[in-house]
């Protein structure tokens, strides 16, 4: 798990002066060691967070006549398999890091050797005999990759904020801007940011001469191969699978632990873990005592005691979540609406003084169908479709759809139609002999999954130098829940059906039949009267907000949150917006302290 950046000039060399400001950038990934490379127009910069390897895994890594080379971010979980399997074909390896299989895969099996690689990767590979650089990334979009063409060149990095040196003054896209908005964070290839976009979940560039060349997806969501459709068959499967899965999953020479919500995927997968470790597995767990949240600290110690596992609680207050804002802002570089990007923040600070690895269980509930949006009676999901068709009969009522006319600009009302773009452009791409459940959980993967729960999955982790794996998202696993008929996933309005009978072999049945609650952050209790009159104050005449909302109708909204209390989430929008603003825009993404006591600052 590191952090990777670089550049590929038209002309000239690449300015070394600029690329070690953008490694340093990123610092917070890895700050276990770093490297650089340049060579004709290129250069390229990596920052480690060491987990594999410790002694002898620096990065850059080449193949035996330095003729190429691979910066990465990631872990390839099968290296010692395909490491056997390339020294029978002679390659000599130089370290014992997983992540030089990709430089000898590649000299053996060219770009084809992403489909022999397990894991969660993004990675820029340098052939100096072709001068082709090469950027990829993994499967599903676990972790990230960002680029930006300019005249100069290409320029590539794990995070927006290590791109920024090289831009000079950022602009706001406003399409980017109007899906964080009404989803809750930007998708696709637009990023919030004018000029830099995504490398998509599963997709490799080609860059020769200081321009892309080519892109293409090597891997979409797609249906695995069941053996037949009886429960007893499809467990023996699963069994090997997720047997073979953690065992590489498992593969670390530091310590690890798991975030413990006490559900369904969280649950068993403490039980994975412990089943296949001697000794007892750390987990961290959060909870908001007094407000009207779900708690789920009571569910996670029962889990935790249940398997023997050094348990550790924490309990967050609605001022601690507000004073946790500009920090999650910063960590997540995008404009990013989950609320539980705060709370994660303070468990991956509070988990980062015991180890350097977390498990947790996103993706259970895409792969399992776990979603109550599955569950929607087919009349019901028709009904959607015929009134505004091409996303399956969801993602059809932005957060702000209510507010537009209130609050919004000319500038943001001229680019309403973009907001849902991501979601009918992945929807006209699915398979259309896929069942309509199996189409909304591959659109799911291909929009709200990497560009949202695996950005918290990634950002808020690696601000505190910690890796994070998530073993539901193995390529495999997701192949195999696809292909799970309907009906073995959803039973009335009971979803993960297959997960949930599979888990009766080693859990207690009451506890994987409960109801799903999903983990809700009480933002309407950090907006108490204080706090509303300090944004009530400054956010209609905030000048980062004026060229996009009318004043006026920032001001109503205020005026209906003390009426009625329903405009939480609108106004904590503006008020990430704000931040974010004042962070990247304004500033130049220094880090914020961890807990902000004077959020003014930051208005």
């Amino acid at each position: 798990m590191c952090g990777i950046t670089g550049l590929f000039c038209k002309q000239g060399g690449a300015d070394p002066s600029l690329v070690r400001a953008m490694a340093r950038r990123l610092t917070h990934r890895g700050n276990d060691g770093s490297g650089e490379y340049f060579k004709d127009h290129v250069g390229i910069a990596h920052t480690r967070l060491a987990i594999i390897d410790l002694s002898t895994g620096q990065q850059p890594l080449f193949n035996e006549d330095r003729s190429i080379c691979v910066v990465a971010n990631g872990e390839i979980y099968n290296f010692m398999e395909l490491r056997r399997q390339l020294e029978a074909l002679d390659h000599r390896f130089a370290t014992g890091s997983d992540c030089e299989v990709i430089v000898h895969a590649y000299e053996s099996w060219g770009i084809q050797c992403l489909d022999q690689l397990h894991g969660m990767f993004a990675f820029a590979l340098y052939d100096a005999r072709k001068e082709e650089l090469i950027l990829a990334r993994d499967r599903l979009g676990i972790k990230p990759l960002f680029l930006m063409e300019r005249k100069d060149g290409i320029y590539f990095a794990s995070q927006l904020k290590a791109l920024l040196p090289a831009m000079g003054s950022p602009a706001i896209d406003p399409a980017g801007l109007i899906q964080f908005l009404q989803s809750d964070y930007s998708s696709g290839p637009t990023t919030v940011i004018k000029g830099i976009t995504r490398l998509a979940p599963g997709e490799t560039a080609l860059i020769r001469n200081g321009q892309i060349e080519s892109r293409y997806r090597y891997w979409k969501p797609r249906l695995g191969t069941l053996p037949s459709t009886t429960y007893s068959a499809l467990f023996e499967q699963f069994d090997a699978l997720i047997d073979a899965v953690m065992r590489e999953h498992l593969r670390t020479d530091v310590p690890f632990g798991l975030f413990l919500s006490g559900g369904v995927d969280s649950s068993l997968l403490a039980m994975l873990i412990q089943r296949s470790t001697k000794e007892p597995l750390r987990t961290f767990s959060l909870g908001f005592p007094g407000t009207s949240a779900y708690n789920e600290l009571a569910a996670a110690r029962l889990t935790a005691h249940r398997i023997g596992a050094v348990h550790h609680e924490i309990e967050m207050t609605p001022d601690a979540l507000l004073a946790r804002l500009p920090l999650a802002v910063w960590a997540a570089d995008e404009l990013m609406g989950d609320r539980a990007n705060l709370p994660a923040s303070l468990l991956a600070e509070r988990a980062s003084s015991e180890v350097k690895v977390i498990f947790s269980g996103e993706g259970g509930d895409e792969v399992f169908a776990g979603y109550g949006r599955y569950r929607v009676p087919w009349w019901k999901g028709l009904l959607r479709q015929l009134s505004r068709p091409g996303s399956g009969g969801f993602r059809l009522r932005g957060s702000f759809s209510k507010w537009q006319d209130l609050l919004f600009e000319d500038s943001l009302k001229e680019v309403l139609h973009a907001w849902r773009e991501p979601f009918l452009r992945a929807w006209r791409s699915g398979d259309r002999r896929w069942t309509l459940l199996q189409r909304m959980q591959s659109l799911d993967m291909e929009t709200q999954l990497p560009d949202q729960l695996l950005v918290k999955a990634d950002r808020m982790l690696m601000a505190f130098g910690i890796e994070g794996r998530v073993p539901y998202l193995d390529h495999r696993i997701v192949e195999f829940g696809l292909a799970l008929p309907d009906e073995f996933k959803v039973e009335g309005r009971t979803g993960k059906v297959f997960l949930r009978k599979w888990g009766e072999h080693f859990w207690p049945g009451e506890h994987l039949w409960t109801r799903k609650r999903g983990f809700s952050v009480p933002i309407g209790a950090c907006l108490n009267d204080k706090t509303l009159s300090l944004l009530e104050k400054t956010l209609p005449y905030q000048p980062a907000l004026r060229p996009w909302f009318k004043p006026k109708g920032v001001r109503d909204l205020f005026a209906q949150q003390r009426q009625n209390r329903k405009s939480s989430r609108a106004i904590w929008s503006l008020l990430q917006f704000a931040v974010w603003h004042t962070l990247f825009i304004d500033g130049d993404g220094v880090r914020p302290e961890n807990n902000t006591s004077d959020l003014a600052r930051y208005l």
